[in-house]
């Protein structure tokens, strides 16, 4: 492993355009469900270390699986503006993978997702003349629409090159997204029937 996927960013130091960001987090709520026109699933996810709180966009089965109270280590994720919002993103090849829970320092403030003059300023000069009435408009909310600047490119790529959760397993947790064997019957669990009409005769024949 080079020096450089050592190296960890804390919230406060995530800046627009970064890319090929290693950062750990907790997460701290599960934003609403979008849908792309591809038909893939976004969630925005409000996360926090010791620095403070971001906002990071999951896609599809990833975001199914994190819970509040997460403690999960992003790799190779990226930054961006989405509406003037700092926005963090598992990009190409990101992965997030769960490394605990619950028990991790962190800052709810400051929230660098929050619009400040900074970014609108760069979220304009991004978007061009004919978003900048959008863009303004969009300030206070902060809601994710659902590309994320179009610069998400993971679950367009060949397969997810996403994992979460190495050494955890979400089988039988209550999770029932269709994705986990939750309960599995063993094959020998149905009970072959004898072909007979009460299944009474062939039992005393036996025995006698």
């Amino acid at each position: 492993m080079s020096a450089a996927s050592d190296t960890y960013f804390l919230i406060k130091d995530i800046k627009p355009g970064l890319k090929n960001l290693n950062v750990i987090f907790i997460v701290l709520e599960i934003g609403r469900v979008t849908k792309t026109k591809d038909g893939h699933e976004v969630r925005s996810c409000k996360v926090a270390d010791k620095t403070g709180s971001i906002t990071i966009s999951v896609w599809d089965e990833i975001g199914g699986l994190i819970q509040p109270g997460d403690i999960i280590r992003l790799t190779k994720g990226y930054a961006s503006l989405w509406k003037g919002c700092l926005t963090l993103y598992t990009g190409r090849g990101g992965e997030l993978h769960k490394i605990g829970e619950f028990c991790m320092v962190y800052s709810e403030v400051p929230n660098f997702s929050e619009p400040n003059s900074e970014h609108i300023g760069q979220n304009k000069l991004a978007q061009g003349e004919q978003n900048n009435s959008s863009a303004s408009s969009n300030m206070s909310s902060c809601t994710f629409g659902t590309l994320g600047n179009g610069l998400q490119t993971g679950p367009e790529s060949s397969g997810f090159p996403f994992t979460y959760n190495h050494g955890h397993s979400y089988a039988g947790s209550g999770r029932g997204n269709g994705r986990g064997p939750v309960n599995p019957a063993p094959a020998n669990s149905v009970q072959p029937f004898l072909p007979v009409g009460n299944g009474r005769d062939p039992r005393r024949a036996f025995k006698r």
